[in-house]
């Protein structure tokens, strides 16, 4: 190399270069990008790799072996590919958008002035006017190069007035991910009408890419986000349908024998199931998080069903002042469900259940709590599929946090943690 600064740059082509390569292949290889995104994102890094790969051989061509007719070549090229990735990137905006570029002034400007910026390179073929190459190898600027800049600064300065024009149709990361990416590449072009910045503007080429990188592995981290709570949701349902069959048999004996032996009861029994029911059916379809307060109602539906049934075996405390916030369906009523199925037991001591919330600085809190056996992890030597479900259902769908510990005593405490929601 001829000096220092020919190594730096082969050294950021190349780190540039391995960023293409990987944002090619992770669009090729990434099962959540739909047919579209996948085409046009190896597309777009397959054009900045031959970019990239271009502007490596203008520094060896011309720095190191300086070959001027091969030079020339790679410089048409480079002016051809370099232009590529703005109007690209106006596609892209339009897709997002749902747009029809077909009747979009904004993609239309782009593309008449795209046309213009390659009539002009095609033309400086055949003139030294905009550049040339010396017999040395080395790029010289002509009178009319200040012309091919202004150009490709109107394309920029036009991408960067679409995207603005549309930041509230675009996702929030897309707006200003993008943004923070063609600014620095506009600065840098139009610094280099007056003073000569090609690392620069290779470098803010290199970031814009990156932030495309960023969009594919942030859509494909929502779409994993996404499949997981969908599971997570589907498994929940899942319980809801397999309610124990025991439950529900000895519910309807109970109000069978009611209804001769205490007719009021029959039918606070029977309402209290009913909206049991229908609940556990109401949640089924439910995808995002319901106030505490219906969770509750739920809960108490539940517990007063089987208060009936054991009587004096089961007995059941609440402490709820704080009900104004939200947590996803199916939270709390099968964790008391959970600990009355491994607690509850006629030969033993009655089962006590406390309820409580409250808020705290963080955002809300709830604690079962239960005088049973204690907590084992494992059930027969499975997991308890419900208590992970919620734990997994509580991080996605409003990034609370699920405890269990043993309580002073005996028994268990289940303590849920839920964040404030900034609004």
């Amino acid at each position: 190399m001829s000096d220092w600064s020919s190594v730096l740059d082969v050294v950021t082509i190349g780190a540039a270069l391995l960023l293409m390569g990987l944002g090619f292949a992770l669009a090729a290889i990434m099962p959540g990008i739909d047919r579209w995104n996948k085409r046009f994102f190896m597309g777009f890094f397959g054009i900045l790799f031959l970019l990239f790969s271009t502007t490596l051989a203008e520094i060896i061509f011309s720095g190191i072996l300086h070959m001027a007719g091969i030079v020339r070549i790679v410089e048409f090229l480079l002016f051809l590919f370099a232009a590529v990735p703005m109007i690209m990137l106006a596609v892209f905006l339009l897709h997002c958008c749902e747009e029809d570029w077909r009747k979009s002034p904004f993609f239309m400007s782009s593309l008449a002035l795209w046309g213009l910026y390659y009539i002009l390179i095609v033309t400086a073929q055949f003139s030294s006017f905009f550049y040339k190459v010396k017999p040395d190898g080395m790029f010289e600027s002509g009178q009319g190069y200040a012309l091919i800049i202004v150009l490709s600064v109107v394309i920029e300065l036009i991408n960067l007035a679409g995207l603005i024009k549309r930041r509230g149709q675009l996702k929030r990361k897309y707006f200003y991910t993008i943004l923070t990416s063609l600014l620095p590449l506009t600065i840098a072009t139009i610094v280099h009408l007056f003073v000569p910045v090609f690392a620069f503007i290779d470098i803010s080429i290199a970031v814009l890419a990156h932030s495309m990188y960023i969009i594919i592995l942030s859509d494909q981290i929502d779409e994993y986000l996404r499949q997981q709570q969908e599971i997570a949701n589907q498994r929940a349902s899942i319980t809801v349908l397999q309610m124990r069959p025991h439950f529900i048999h000895n519910t309807l004996m109970s109000i069978y024998y009611l209804c001769r032996q205490d007719p009021e009861e029959a039918q606070r029994v029977t309402l209290d199931f009913n909206n049991y029911l229908e609940k556990n059916l109401t949640a089924i379809v439910s995808d995002r998080t319901i106030p505490f307060s219906e969770e509750l109602a739920h809960t108490r539906a539940y517990l007063n069903v089987e208060q009936a049934l054991y009587d004096e075996s089961l007995f059941v405390d609440y402490d709820t002042p704080h009900t104004r916030f939200k947590i996803p369906p199916l939270t709390v009523q099968p964790i008391v469900e959970n600990s009355i199925k491994h607690a509850l037991d006629p030969d033993s001591e009655p089962i006590h259940i406390m309820i409580q919330s409250r808020e705290t600085d963080t955002g809300s809190e709830i604690i079962i709590s239960d005088n049973g056996p204690g907590y084992e992890p494992t059930d027969d030597g499975r997991p308890h599929i419900a208590l992970v479900n919620i734990r997994q259902r509580l991080e996605l769908m409003c990034g609370g946090k699920m405890t269990i510990l043993p309580r002073e005593g005996g028994g268990t405490v289940v303590r849920l943690t839920i964040p404030r929601i900034e609004t």
